[in-house]
């Protein structure tokens, strides 16, 4: 008796999780009113150049994204006034759950989930709570030359966005975070991940153009601009990226 009753609950609580899941895809994307996603900066070293510049981060910050989707929402037909919103949130002092880069099946599994509730757990704003969070952990570029990969979560609907503490870098900064928001959507991947290197076609924000390369504009989930076969540069602000129409299908931006 007490078995099947063990085994009911978890039945009923996995179907809220499932529910819960079913419901935050439709509202995500169904695009009848702007969505909010709300940044949460972290120091990402614990050092005093990162702790500086995050503090220093200027009050309009998230101008450049904002225009962003924006402009190419409209591109592909969406007629809606900053279609995501963006709030900046008080520093976070704790880091995120990290991943364990020989992590198998379960402790992959396992850091989704304990990643899934410190997302859960980190405080709102005052206001509407947020549709997204995003959590932007910083790095003093001399301290770390490379990143972890950034990460963004379709289930729970948050973001771990690993960028560089250096203001030469804000417009690469924010076409990485750009990027990692629309994973959340539901928005895929198209480059190789062995070289990364963008896809053709999905992954070219001009595939009919001729000559086919040099490209001068990246797709945003192709995340690079080729130049030729074997190399492709990081784009420098948001103004060398678009939104493919592969990449609006996927988040509705086109409806079927």
């Amino acid at each position: 008796m007490w078995r099947k009753l063990r085994i009911l609950i978890l039945l009923l609580i996995l179907l809220v999780v499932v529910l819960n899941q079913y419901f935050d895809r439709l509202y995500s994307t169904d695009w009848n009113t702007p969505l909010r996603a709300t940044v949460y900066p972290i120091n990402g070293d614990g050092s005093a150049v990162t702790e500086q510049f995050i503090k220093a981060l200027p009050p309009d910050r998230f101008q450049a994204l904002q225009e962003f989707f924006e402009r190419e929402a409209r591109f592909r037909g969406l007629q809606m006034d900053r279609p995501i919103q963006f709030k900046s949130a008080p520093q976070l002092r704790e880091l995120p759950p990290a991943l364990d880069r020989d992590a198998n099946v379960f402790g992959i599994i396992w850091w989704s989930l304990r990643m899934r509730y410190w997302a859960w757990q980190a405080p709102d704003m005052p206001g509407a709570a947020p549709d997204i969070k995003l959590f932007v952990v910083y790095h003093d570029p001399a301290l770390s030359p490379a990143l972890a990969h950034s990460v963004g979560m379709q289930k729970g609907l948050y973001g771990v966005v690993n960028v560089f503490a250096d203001r030469s870098m804000i417009g690469s900064n924010d076409m990485i975070t750009a990027h990692e928001l629309l994973h959340t959507l539901g928005a895929t991947d198209k480059y190789n991940p062995s070289d990364s290197q963008p896809v053709h076609p999905i992954g070219y924000a001009e595939p009919t153009k001729k000559p086919l390369l040099p490209q001068t504009h990246a797709e945003l989930m192709g995340g690079r601009i080729p130049l030729t076969s074997e190399e492709s540069a990081i784009p420098e602000s948001l103004d060398q990226v678009v939104v493919g129409p592969l990449t609006a299908a996927e988040i509705r931006w086109i409806k079927p």
